[in-house]
């Protein structure tokens, strides 16, 4: 009895080849360096130049690839080229861009311990490290959320449920307290969250102090949070935490310290005293996509006392009635129910090179930003805005326009020659760089600085 010849049932056929192709793309994106002119293009450019590509029948992977690969990824920034220093760049090593891959094939759902046990407990590892670095105690806890901006707003709804526990709402409704410098993402929260913000001023440098939080909450009733920063985005400055935790004890507010750029500095001996009292605040974050060379997105979120986040964000239903509550879900931490084992690439980078690497490569982007602040300072035509705290600087080309500056970025820019762009400070037009590639060199971002004259 002859067979029949074999008919492929199944729905997505034989992907053998267009998964090898993937793959094969993935490792030369990882071993070969970005472009740094690429960039984005006009929607209707791109547009035409993409065409469409999801129709009924497919367009095949290889012509999918392709079209990624020649129009999609040429119209992203190259975040991780070595002269991309605007806004807060990523620079991930590259066993973390690996493991990126490696963590997507696995398919691990990480929201409860009983579906990503060994996942969580990896990520666990590597927030063990970061709880030290603060100097908190090891019952600390947390959970890597997807940026900045999910960590704040959970850790002010911890804050905000914290102080409902133990006192009624104020009449005129509760309140954050935080500078004009804090991260864009503390207003969002509180809108969020329907509370009021309180701004408190900064010194003359641009740090928020404890002096300033005593005095509004001296003064205010319903606050229920101050913020305060480490490493602000625009300036790269740390906040006064030693008396802002002062004045927080004083009055039993809720801390938490933003450190999604600067928290990287805790890894760093020769600017660790700048952080002094973040060991006593409640809730702390950290971008490791930032300063700490992990791929997008990758926040790791920290609790002093982590029972007071399960109080407020566990989520409760039939479905879930199954969930063991007595062990680690990073669930129960965070604003989210789904998650991917996001921090997974970290911990695998962190495992392959070690803390010190790590120590290493801070250390490093700190000394690459002094040197260019050195050579901005005895320059005859740039002068500092501010000296750096951490390794963002703003310096300035007196007697130019904001258009001079916004022309001579587009011209760097354009040519690869850097990615810098203007930005305020004290109400005047700056230049504004970031460094988090321990592969940028000084000698390189000052031979292009002598194109401003």
């Amino acid at each position: 009895m002859s067979r029949s010849p074999h008919v492929d049932n199944r729905v997505w056929g034989d992907e053998d080849e267009i998964v090898a192709a993937a793959m094969n793309y993935a490792w030369r994106r990882i071993t070969q360096p970005p472009d740094p002119v690429t960039g984005a293009r006009p929607a209707a450019d791109l547009a035409l130049a993409a065409g469409t590509a999801i129709t009924p029948w497919g367009i095949g992977g290889e012509a999918a690839l392709k079209l990624f690969d020649r129009v999609l990824a040429p119209a992203t920034r190259a975040q991780d080229a070595v002269t991309n220093l605007a806004y807060i760049p990523a620079a991930p090593t590259r066993a973390a861009l690996a493991f990126e891959a490696v963590t997507g094939t696995a398919n691990i759902f990480a929201g409860t311990w009983e579906a990503g046990a060994g996942a969580i407990h990896a990520e666990n590892e590597a927030l063990a490290w970061l709880t030290r670095l603060l100097g908190w105690p090891e019952t600390a806890a947390g959970c890597f959320v997807s940026g900045g901006t999910s960590g704040n707003l959970s850790a002010l709804v911890t804050a905000r449920a914290t102080a409902a526990a133990s006192r009624n709402r104020p009449p005129d409704g509760w309140k954050i307290v935080c500078a004009d410098s804090a991260h864009s993402s503390i207003r969002s929260a509180a809108q969020a969250t329907d509370v009021e913000i309180v701004t408190a001023p900064v010194d003359r440098r641009g740090h928020l102090t404890g002096a300033a939080v005593n005095a509004v909450l001296d003064s205010t009733e319903g606050v229920f949070a101050v913020v305060a920063t480490a490493g602000t985005t625009n300036a790269g400055l740390v906040d006064e935490l030693d008396t802002i935790a002062d004045a927080c004890e004083r009055h039993h507010v809720w801390l938490h310290i933003d450190g999604a750029y600067g928290g990287a500095g805790l890894a760093a001996p020769s600017v660790r005293h700048l952080y002094s009292g973040i060991e006593r605040a409640d809730s702390f974050i950290v971008d490791p996509h930032k300063w700490l060379f992990a791929p997008y997105d990758c926040c790791a979120l920290l609790y002093r006392d982590p029972a007071r986040a399960r109080a407020a964000h566990s989520q409760s239903a039939h479905y879930l009635d199954a969930i063991d509550r007595a062990v680690h879900n990073p669930a129960d931490l965070a604003l989210h129910l789904s998650r991917r084992a996001r921090g997974l690439p970290f911990w695998f980078s962190l495992a392959a090179h070690g803390t010190d690497r790590y120590t290493r490569a801070v250390e490093q982007t700190l000394t690459t930003t002094r040197l260019v602040a050195d050579a901005i300072r005895v320059s005859a035509h740039l002068r500092l805005a501010t000296a750096p705290d951490l390794s963002v600087l703003l310096f300035e080309r007196p007697g130019w326009s904001p258009q001079d500056y916004a022309s001579w970025s587009a011209r760097a820019a354009e040519t690869g020659a850097v990615l810098c762009v203007p930005t305020q400070w004290n109400g005047a037009t700056v230049l504004r760089m970031a460094f988090v590639n321990p592969d940028t060199r000084a000698d390189d971002v000052i031979a292009v600085l002598d194109t401003l004259r």
